[in-house]
């Protein structure tokens, strides 16, 4: 059963469905929270932090009400998962470059950000790398 249809259930789902007025105003709520958590986390990917985390939390809010949200979400969840076993049964070797590569992909974003924006004045001891 699919995530839409267990939410559709519940019996503060019927009652919110039961008016016309209801429904169409819980899932334009619903639509409107569900983009703004998946524009956030768009934006966030390529910076440290919990940038994909948020995209699918959003696919997760959207897909309670929308169709192509939940179709979305279980293609992203088949792919992670294909994306982690892969990885386990590499070598540690690979493991290790894996994340070294992300390391250090998340370090120049950081370095990048900080060179467009400037470093925060609460940063103590900050050398500049650019003069």
């Amino acid at each position: 059963m699919s995530l839409r249809e267990r939410i559709g259930r519940r019996k503060w789902r019927r009652r919110l469905a039961a008016s016309k007025t209801t429904d169409t105003a819980y899932r334009a709520g619903v639509g409107v929270v569900g983009s703004l958590l998946l524009v956030f986390g768009l934006v966030t990917i390529p910076l440290p932090g919990p940038g994909w985390l948020t995209v699918i939390a959003a696919l997760f809010v959207l897909a309670t009400e929308f169709t192509w949200a939940e179709r979305l979400l279980e293609f992203t969840k088949r792919n992670v998962k294909r994306w982690t076993d892969w990885l386990g049964r590499q070598p540690v070797w690979v493991r290790v470059l894996v994340a070294l590569a992300t390391a250090a992909f998340v370090y120049g974003v950081i370095v990048v950000v900080l060179h467009f924006l400037g470093v925060p004045s609460w940063v103590p001891g900050w050398v500049p790398m650019w003069r």
